[in-house]
């Protein structure tokens, strides 16, 4: 009877960030800026890199995927980010806000299995420079981002089966500005502690394991750098590793900050402006590491931005 008394919740209330007028209105601004610049930035980055033929090459081909997962990861979360932020509150149904988890989740745990899997192409480029081409091969690479996209998938899928079998009975108001694990699971009003369980031991494959292979990877690489006797070699064997440890060294600080590390002393303030950082601004970052920071892609973007102006040119 009291099970059946349970009022079962439809929809959430999601807060946002409450303050004042103004400063809901710098957000909004900012926020539509860096959406405005990550769509722009990673959509350069994957058109630049499918039409040149200079970066037809296993690094950059893994550079365009992330550019993909990162435009997936902010288009799910921005928009009604900043939908809430024009309304004070926004209010998502049952079902979209397990969607709006499912694309995030899928797309973190796939961003943290290809990061792996970068980190795996530039082991095989510096310690086994022979034979990369024939390991590295189209099909290869192919075949590692799909296993990547499907894993990353088929984990969010166990994780959102976990959360359905909890029973959500109220309160429905989330203070988070976007329908995240932990915010989920305290509002459920069943037994959580063995969903709890089960959740943190899948992480261990998807989000402990990958910068541990990581690390080890460029253990050995940074051992095989020291050992190149010319320092021209050795700085460029550094360069090719620099973009991929900045973009590892930001994701993880701030996925581990927000979900490993304990959280007793963490207010609900900081905890929204960490989770700001990986879904909003790294996928803002990561073009911005990838092109600053290589000369290729400069020089793609260069030749791409003179053919559009001679053509241009030539049409008035």
């Amino acid at each position: 009877m009291q099970e059946n008394n349970l009022t079962v919740v439809t929809e959430f209330i999601l807060l946002g960030f409450q303050g004042s007028q103004y400063l809901t209105t710098f957000l909004f601004c900012l926020l539509l800026v860096v959406y405005y610049g990550t769509i722009c930035g990673n959509l350069l980055i994957i058109t630049v890199v499918s039409s040149s033929k200079n970066l037809h090459t296993p690094m950059y081909f893994f550079i365009s995927q992330l550019s993909m997962s990162d435009i997936l990861l902010t288009t799910d979360i921005v928009p009604n980010m900043l939908h809430i932020l024009l309304n004070n509150t926004g209010t998502v149904t049952f079902s979209g806000c397990i969607i709006q988890f499912y694309v995030f989740c899928g797309s973190e745990i796939f961003e943290c299995f290809l990061l792996t899997v970068m980190s795996y192409d530039r082991y095989v480029a510096i310690c086994n420079p022979l034979h990369y081409t024939s390991i590295m091969t189209t099909t290869y690479c192919m075949r590692l981002v799909v296993i990547c996209w499907l894993l990353g998938f088929f984990t969010a899928f166990i994780d959102i089966l976990m959360i359905l079998r909890l029973k959500f009975c109220g309160p429905n108001i989330i203070d988070h500005f976007f329908c995240d694990l932990v915010p989920l699971i305290e509002m459920a009003c069943s037994d959580k502690y063995f969903i709890k369980l089960q959740i943190y031991l899948l992480s261990i494959p998807t989000v402990i394991t990958p910068p541990i292979i990581i690390i080890m990877s460029y253990v050995k690489i940074i051992s095989v750098i020291l050992r190149i006797p010319s320092n021209t070699s050795r700085q460029k064997a550094f360069s090719t590793c620099s973009s991929h440890l900045i973009v590892v060294s930001i994701f993880y600080w701030t996925l581990f900050t927000v979900y490993i590390v304990p959280t007793r002393g963490q207010t609900l303030t900081m905890s929204k402006i960490l989770s700001l950082l990986y879904t909003v601004f790294t996928p803002l970052i990561n073009p911005i590491i990838y092109s600053l920071r290589n000369k290729d892609i400069n020089k793609a973007v260069q030749k791409c931005l003179d053919k559009l102006e001679l053509t241009l040119h030539q049409q008035y």
